[in-house]
């Protein structure tokens, strides 16, 4: 088990390495000017010069790339050319509304998944396992922005359900109000769960297809098992057979997918925080494209990309645990 992990520690650090490299070089094949967006008018050759010393644009790339990288190896991802703003603080503000997004709409798809899987695969080719497949096959070709639309039509225009809409939605409270004032505390949390409900419903909905669709396939195959033929056969439950026998081995499949799926949601984040007007990392990154401001778009890109590896590389760790073969293997 060490010496997997340490190889898949090594393979991490180097495709961070890969991935920072690469967004880095990136920005510089994007169109445009810095110093026309930065300077404006005032774009004279001389200035363009003072302001490249400045900014250290003046070196070679491959001194950019090492000054860079020192500092985002020191937590510093350095301040925007447009607004001046320090871009840690832009990140930080962000990215606990994605990392919640993600938290909520895969609480709510494994938990709608896992139990319909396990009735769908008890008997295959049945009523509910035939209509189960065709409405999951259904919503596997709808694209999120779409259910987007539909669920803000009849939640927040036609339901006209409180704080759902568009622009109304309301950050996690700090828990310092938890102890000081803890009316307020509740109050926020329930404005900030009822602004999640459709961007998190719109992101479920695509999780919950993929994985019901691999659990219940892994289940009717676990289910034909030699191993499972003698549980029955001992008088064990239905019940029992299927979380104690059966879930285990058929999860290994579920928890890949999940961490493949990671990177899906965040770009149907993106999408969906757009349509609303949630200020996550998918606004960020949006109003930075729109503005030019070349040092954000990086440092985002850098930061989702990596977000994204850690976590692979997190559930990788987590299915060798459920699963030690993987790692023997």
């Amino acid at each position: 088990m060490l010496k997997y992990f340490t190889k898949r520690l090594v393979a991490l650090v180097l495709i961070i390495t890969a991935i920072s490299i690469g967004s880095f070089y990136m920005i510089h094949l994007l169109p445009g000017d810095l110093a026309t967006v930065i300077l404006g008018s005032g774009n004279t050759p001389e200035n363009k010069k003072k302001l490249f010393a400045q900014l250290g644009l003046d070196k070679g790339l491959v001194h950019q790339y090492l000054t860079w990288m020192s500092h985002v190896l020191r937590g510093d991802l350095g301040k925007s050319y447009i607004t001046n703003e320090s871009i840690n603080t832009s990140i930080a503000k962000a990215l606990p509304i994605d990392l919640e997004m993600i938290v909520v709409s895969q609480i709510v798809a494994f938990a709608a998944a896992i139990p319909l899987a396990m009735k769908a695969a008890k008997k295959p080719n049945g009523l509910f396992d035939r209509i189960s497949n065709g409405v999951t096959f259904g919503l596997l070709s709808v694209p999120s922005f779409i259910i987007v639309v539909y669920l803000v039509l009849i939640i927040a225009i036609k339901w006209q359900v409180p704080g759902t809409g568009p622009a109304s939605f309301t950050r996690f409270p700090e828990w310092s109000w938890l102890f000081s004032d803890t009316g307020t505390f509740f109050t926020t949390l329930k404005d900030n769960l009822m602004s999640l409900l459709i961007p998190s419903l719109t992101l479920s909905i695509g999780s919950f297809v993929v994985y019901f669709r691999v659990l219940r396939s892994d289940l009717i195959a676990t289910l034909q098992e030699e191993y499972i033929t003698m549980a029955r056969s001992k008088g064990l439950s239905r019940r029992r057979i299927m979380w104690r026998h059966a879930f285990r081995p058929s999860s290994v499949a579920l928890l890949g997918t999940a961490g493949i799926n990671i990177g899906g949601l965040i770009a149907g984040g993106f999408v969906v925080q757009y349509l609303l007007s949630i200020p996550g990392l998918g606004s960020l990154l949006i109003a930075s494209i729109t503005l030019q401001d070349y040092l954000v778009i990086q440092s985002t890109v850098f930061v989702v990309a990596v977000a994204v590896i850690v976590i692979n590389f997190a559930v990788d760790f987590i299915t060798t645990l459920v699963d030690p073969r993987i790692a023997r293997d």
